[in-house]
């Protein structure tokens, strides 16, 4: 009992560490793990965009990446799409760490999570993700890059996933 309640202290403290809430515009350039350029204008291009902020280290994350798989393919033609940020590929410079870079595609190989994943910059290290303190944690950007509802933290079932981004597209 006592484990779970330090577990709920704490993502509850986390929660209100995020620095950013609804309405706020997240605006980015960088990279995904393959080196390509990737920037916010990625959000325009759907109606949602789940953002799953994600680690090479953490269990809970991987465990639910088969489910993001599944959403991602499952929702494409309703204009939702899946991003990851894997919040431990670089370091505070910005550089990808090959070791973590290596790991994340073993990881997305393994758990079929063929979607977009982002390795951070330092911008985005100091901006919107600058408050996270832990992983999972997912938000959601409408079309014109704009956090949309709460953020959640850790990870969740496939029907719950389902239910809160049908409660996007409502």
């Amino acid at each position: 009992m006592k484990k779970l309640f330090a577990t709920a202290a704490f993502l509850c403290a986390a929660a209100v560490c995020f620095a950013q809430k609804a309405g706020d515009k997240i605006s980015f350039n960088s990279k995904d793990l393959n080196g390509n350029a990737v920037s916010s204008e990625i959000f325009a291009k759907n109606k949602i965009t789940m953002m799953n902020i994600w680690g090479t280290f953490c269990p809970p994350c991987i465990r639910e990446m088969p489910d993001l798989a599944k959403l991602s393919e499952e929702n494409k033609s309703k204009g939702v799409q899946i991003v990851g940020i894997v919040i431990d590929a670089t370091d505070q410079k910005g550089k990808i760490l090959e070791e973590q870079k290596n790991d994340a595609d073993e990881i997305i190989e393994y758990t079929g999570a063929n979607y977009t994943h982002i390795a951070p910059n330092p911008a985005m290290l100091s901006s919107f993700l600058k408050n996270v303190q832990a992983v999972p944690t997912t938000i959601f950007v409408n079309s014109d890059g704009k956090i949309v509802g709460q953020v959640y933290l850790g990870a969740k079932s496939k029907k719950d996933w389902q239910k809160i981004i049908d409660g996007f597209l409502k």
